[in-house]
């Protein structure tokens, strides 16, 4: 892996074809020039698909046989999931493959003709000259485990999304045909309440049943004590409820569809966890990151599908920078402009370590006494989102530490390797 553009622009040498590749749906275009920008050839098209793919080869290859090349350097634009299967190919070829920056692209068309025009002859050549000019990086395509546990934790997300909107469509119905229901079940997922909702989620069903019947009807899922008086307390709602009236058949058969989508959703996403524990366990030194109290299966799963092997990294900050929680400051002259994070990257890496740096703060103690201290101490306070941003920081070279070397959880370390004794004294009065 390549991580300064000297480097990489030393990759593109006299010896070397680009190869810059417009990816689109069905066609795609590419254009070869070499390590100074002069053109080899013609704009050629092809198809997405295995024949289209042996025709851009043979295309390359008899420019650089030619041309008295060794390498190629195949430099896309990932747009959306087209590019995966070229990817693949490309890579199977033994031919390099690098991305560029969608922003790049889109700051690079006015080079060459000043204008920001977009056509299929214009941008494989933008594309090639910002390989060129090494500004692109080297995708990383998980393999084995890591491969594996990025679809599961992508699965996941997506059945999580649809147990949302399920949420919220369940909740919809009761503001529409029961709204005092919530007063009974403050949870309104919990087994009783789903329960009730499969069973009798009318009201007027409701109150043709007496406290006892409905205890029983409970007791079928629920295997702990279940009060007659929150069954009487239902019973006196249902009777006097503001809810809508019509439609009533269609009502309930909207709700009970609801509920059996929602059963499902919670079975799926129960199975896919339970696959992800068995999946996360396999990658040596795991079990380190979550000896840490708060990081969880479905964190540390989120965090390892995210950047794949942890042993790729060098050095913790190039996954804080792939996380885009690098810092950013916009100077000019004697004007010292804000400094924020990057939020280049991984978004949804950012995203997870975000979700879970919130519960830390509140019960993980030695994130507390850290937070206390970045927002309460006289010189340079920050303020709670910026103390969070860097304590999101923290957490990646902690779990990087603990998993590449195999240490154990140290939290009285953490604290004074952020602290020292000196500054003890603050955070804990």
């Amino acid at each position: 892996m390549n991580y300064t553009q000297n480097e990489r622009i030393k990759q593109v040498d006299e010896k070397t074809v680009v190869v810059g590749v417009d990816i689109a749906k069905e066609i795609h275009y590419a254009r070869v020039f070499d390590n100074r920008g002069i053109e080899y050839g013609k704009v050629i098209k092809f198809r997405s698909n295995i024949e289209g793919f042996k025709a851009l080869e043979k295309y390359i290859k008899e420019i650089a046989k030619r041309e008295r090349k060794e390498k190629i350097i195949v430099g896309i634009e990932p747009t959306g999931h087209y590019w995966y299967t070229l990817a693949n190919y490309v890579i199977k070829k033994g031919m390099n493959l690098v991305q560029v920056n969608p922003y790049h692209v889109k700051q690079a068309k006015e080079l060459d003709d000043n204008t920001p025009s977009k056509s299929d002859r214009k941008d494989p050549k933008t594309i090639a000259m910002l390989v060129k000019d090494g500004r692109y990086a080297v995708p990383y395509m998980p393999e084995g485990i890591y491969a594996e546990l990025r679809k599961t934790n992508e699965i996941r997300e997506v059945i999580k999304k649809k147990e949302y909107a399920v949420k919220n469509r369940i909740q919809r119905w009761i503001d529409i045909y029961f709204p005092e229901y919530k007063k009974v079940f403050k949870g309104l997922y919990g087994k009783t309440s789903i329960k009730t909702l499969e069973k009798i989620p009318m009201p007027f069903e409701i109150i043709e049943y007496k406290p006892e019947e409905i205890v029983s009807i409970w007791k079928e899922d629920v295997k702990r004590a279940v009060g007659k008086k929150r069954a009487e307390k239902l019973i006196n709602i249902a009777k006097e409820t503001t809810g809508i009236t019509t439609g009533m058949i269609m009502a309930r058969y909207e709700i009970k569809s609801l509920v059996e989508e929602y059963k499902n959703l919670e079975k799926e996403i129960e199975e896919i966890e339970e696959t992800l524990k068995k999946q996360v366990y396999t990658i040596p030194g795991i079990e380190k990151a979550l000896s840490i109290k708060g990081i969880g299966i479905i964190t540390i799963s989120g965090f390892i599908a995210e950047i794949g092997d942890i042993k790729r990294f060098s050095h913790p900050k190039q996954i804080i920078k792939l996380a885009g929680l690098n810092l950013k400051e916009t100077s000019s002259g004697k004007h010292k402009g804000r400094t924020t994070i990057s939020k280049r990257g991984r978004r949804r890496l950012r995203s997870l370590l975000f979700k879970a740096i919130l519960p830390m703060v509140a019960k993980n103690n030695e994130f507390k006494m850290i937070h206390k201290y970045y927002t309460k101490r006289k010189e340079n306070p920050l303020k709670k989102k910026q103390s969070l941003i860097a304590l999101m920081g923290k957490l990646i070279k902690i779990i990087y530490t603990l998993i590449t070397k195999k240490i154990e959880y140290d939290p009285s370390k953490l604290i004074n390797d952020v602290h020292g004794n000196k500054k003890m004294q603050f955070i804990t009065e």
